[in-house]
């Protein structure tokens, strides 16, 4: 039985989805002004790796993650070019797809972009002001915050003693013209030389948060499964998208709320774009294995938070090659498996049992991972024996593959030189037997420029690209 811990409850749930097999889930994306650093990536990867379990269990998910394609920072980005917003926007957005494809996230359902739906976001708006949950004031449109009696539950915060303007997307020269300081905007009068729209209350653009609303609902449903995002997004965005959706459906807005927890640099510091101490994930996949840089954000908890260090890749590293290295060896024992079976596939089931228990602990991979290492250690045991069952070993190697790639790891990467590899292996197995040494050490140490170490094993030679 699946448990999430839900934001706006504060425990962990039993979950079920409102159609029987089906999971739709919405998750806050980016605002693309400049390339995702490792922040955000965290976000993107821990709802990737909950989309996957959840596919692993067996639900089709229906993912919705938007693009914010105009707002203050794309306005500033798009000035200082000299370019127009929508290609910032096309720019970011191309450079986002390449990124998450590196560290193998998998591309949402939907990825709408807010530019894309201005007329659903004004229609959304008047529906607000028609029910007097929102006014017009001097071309801006804001919400009325203290109308809506559930607001501030998410974020467990007394309306009373709320942050006023918490929200860094809220300009200060909008607070005079609010009836209440802690009303947020839902539509922005346009500025001078600013991308705009044509709408019911003058030229202008939509707020930020009015389109998490607006997307979220037009593509799953008034009502749906699943939405998260940061911990950072909990006040004031989330909170604001349900006084917005639940106030013009009448309907609760969503079943689970999903937050991450932040990813944080040296003296304990959140990273993040506005205190430049962040790493974008396009300039890391250069210098780091995007595996590694994708089994580094997958193995921890998403809930706690992740410390980006050089030592802490290290050690993400060092563990994903030793799940690797199992698999290659035990994968090289097919060459001499035999038809004979044993109690093996049993461990496994039981393994892969643990696992689900783990990870239907709201996502527990920490200990889900513990699993797959007594996956590895079964793995190293087996291979080392000096007879092994195909069945065995095949059932070994499903499991390894299925439950890592939950979190994203692939195992079964073949490599382009494999076939070129392989030629230069087995032309050095036939010097070693023909006591050719002088051939057999060159050739090694030819695959070794090439990065390719070589294993002698009572089985035969392998090969494995050094990564």
């Amino acid at each position: 039985m699946l448990k999430i811990f839900n934001t706006l409850t504060r425990e962990k749930e039993e979950f079920k989805p409102i159609t029987p097999n089906q999971v739709n889930m919405y998750v806050c994306g980016p605002t693309v002004y400049n390339y995702i650093h490792i922040g955000n990536a965290r976000s993107i990867v821990a709802f990737d790796t909950v989309r996957r379990y959840l596919e692993f269990l067996g639900y089709k998910v229906k993912f919705v993650s938007n693009f914010t394609d105009v707002d203050d920072k794309m306005i500033k980005e798009a000035n200082r070019e000299g370019i127009t917003v929508p290609e910032v926007a096309d720019r970011f957005i191309k450079a986002f797809y390449e990124d998450i494809a590196a560290i193998n996230v998998q591309k949402a359902t939907i990825n709408p972009r807010a530019t894309d739906n201005i007329q659903d976001i004004i229609d959304f708006v008047k529906v607000l002001i028609d029910k007097g949950y929102a006014y017009e004031s001097d071309g801006d449109v804001f919400y009325r915050a203290r109308k809506f009696k559930h607001y501030g539950e998410l974020s467990d915060q007394n309306i009373d003693q709320l942050v006023q303007g918490a929200s860094e997307h809220i300009g200060e020269v909008e607070f005079d013209k609010k009836q209440d300081p802690i009303d947020f905007v839902l539509w922005k009068k346009a500025k001078p030389n600013e991308i705009e729209w044509d709408s019911p209350w003058g030229m202008g653009r939509p707020g930020w948060h009015i389109e998490c609303s607006v997307m979220s609902t037009k593509y799953l449903g008034d009502t749906f499964d699943i939405h998260g995002g940061g911990q950072d997004l909990e006040f004031p965005h989330h909170e604001n998208e349900i006084a917005q959706s639940e106030a013009k459906t009448g309907k609760k807005f969503v079943n689970y709320w999903m937050h991450n927890g932040f990813v944080t640099v040296e003296n304990n510091e959140k990273m993040s774009k506005s205190l430049g101490n962040f790493v974008t994930v396009h300039d890391l996949v250069k210098q780091t294995n995007p595996q590694v840089l994708r089994f580094f954000l997958s193995s921890t908890h998403y809930r706690r938070p992740l410390e980006y260090s050089q030592s802490n890749l290290q050690k993400a590293a060092d563990n994903l090659e030793k799940i690797k290295n199992a698999y290659n060896n035990l994968k090289f024992r097919l060459a001499d498996a035999t038809t004979e079976t044993d109690d093996i596939p049993a461990q496994v089931e039981k393994i892969v049992t643990d696992f689900k228990t783990a990870m239907n602990d709201d996502f527990n991979v920490q200990n889900g991972l513990t699993e797959i290492f007594n996956l590895v250690n079964l793995a190293n045991n087996y291979s080392a024996q000096t007879a092994v069952a195909k069945t065995s070993v095949n059932v070994i190697l499903k499991a390894m593959v299925d439950l890592t790639s939950i979190l994203g790891i692939k195992l079964d990467e073949q490599k382009d030189l494999s076939d070129e590899i392989q030629k230069m292996v087995d032309q050095r197995d036939q010097a070693r037997a023909d006591k050719d040494f002088a051939t057999s050490d060159k050739l090694r140490d030819q695959l070794k420029e090439m990065g390719v170490i070589l294993e002698d094993t009572p089985q035969g030679t392998r090969w494995h690209i050094n990564d």
